[in-house]
């Protein structure tokens, strides 16, 4: 019987040595190592066997095992590097190179200057105050002295919902009502940041929808001087503290007095150029003191308390920052576009 194990030892290694896939060693290593491969079957009849010859031949067996094993293992390596090495060779990709990383998104540029609007406005004490974007026609016109068919509306072409009271919020200004009728009776001093959605022609200058930050400031003794003081260190801190500002004298239905503020073209430096259409000013945003009717609509007396507001859109100082001239280029997400900032 040693001698058919030495046999069947010698062939296998043979068998072995020719195998030219894994495939084929798979099977041979259950014709000779598996449990009901050749060399276990001879296991079960070492009990044929005399008291004498059964230490020898439990020990060569066990060698023999050992040494088929490491075989084994040895030819299996060296067949997976091959075929390894053909598949690399018949394939377009390279399966050794490192992997591509993974690129890390980033702010878009819009959120980037919102987070800086918000950074010094929480600087000056004012705090984030989120309010609905579907609003009822009372907040977002009738409450801030916008009755029916007032002219104003026209400007601001609301999506109605099947309600015919209920729009989308077409400026965030809705939320200064709320905003008071929350901190009544203490002083407020909130931005309200959020989209609001108009119907018009989306082109280079304009969207159905768009950021908006307003600013409100409610309390005793608050005059337009703190609302100039307020929005010049704004722009100095937006812009650059050598930037000018001025004043202009305009509209709102919710604010009396009314003024549009501007700050020095940042391209020409005031000197007159394409962007500023050479009047060396860039319009930023629109302010003006509290109207009386909207205090009293938000629950403060006008008589006692007084206020500021202003409104500005981030994508108009991001375009005016950057240089920008497409509105559009903010929603197409392209990524040429977007990485530059």
């Amino acid at each position: 019987m040693l001698d058919e194990l030495e046999k069947l030892y010698t062939q296998s290694l043979e068998t072995l040595g020719s195998a030219q896939e894994t495939a084929v060693l798979e099977e041979w290593y259950r014709d000779t190592l598996g449990k009901k491969g050749k060399i276990y079957l001879m296991t079960r009849q070492v009990g044929q066997l005399s008291k004498e010859e059964r230490p020898i031949f439990g020990k060569r067996i066990n060698v023999i095992k050992t040494e088929l094993q490491e075989a084994y293992d040895g030819r299996l390596g060296e067949l997976k590097s091959a075929e390894l090495e053909t598949e690399i060779a018949s394939s377009a990709i390279d399966v050794t190179l490192p992997g591509r990383p993974v690129t890390a998104g980033g702010l878009h540029v819009v959120t980037q200057t919102l987070r800086e609007i918000y950074r010094i406005f929480g600087d000056m004490g004012f705090q984030i105050y989120r309010s609905p974007d579907v609003e009822t026609d009372a907040y977002n016109f009738e409450l801030l002295n916008f009755p029916p068919h007032h002219p104003a509306r026209e400007m601001q072409d609301s999506f109605y919902t099947e309600k015919s009271d209920v729009i989308l919020r077409t400026h965030t200004s809705a939320g200064q009502i709320r905003a008071m009728r929350e901190y009544h009776p203490e002083p407020i001093r909130v931005i309200l940041p959020g989209m609001c959605y108009r119907n018009e022609q989306i082109t280079t200058r304009s969207s159905i929808q768009f950021t908006q930050v307003e600013g409100l400031a409610v309390g005793e003794n608050i005059t337009f001087a703190d609302l100039k003081g307020t929005l010049t260190e704004f722009a100095k801190r937006l812009f650059g503290a050598d930037r000018k500002t001025r004043f202009r004298a305009s509209y709102f239905p919710f604010t009396e007095p009314s003024a549009e503020m501007d700050v020095t073209c940042f391209l020409c430096d005031g000197k007159g150029c394409q962007i500023c259409k050479y009047t060396g000013w860039l319009e930023i945003l629109g302010s003006g003191m509290v109207h009386p009717n909207v205090l009293r609509n938000g629950g403060y007396d006008p008589e006692k308390y007084t206020g500021f507001a202003f409104g500005m859109g981030p994508e108009r100082i991001t375009m005016l920052k950057y240089g920008i001239d497409d509105l559009r280029l903010f929603w197409r997400n392209d990524l040429r576009f977007l990485q530059q900032f």
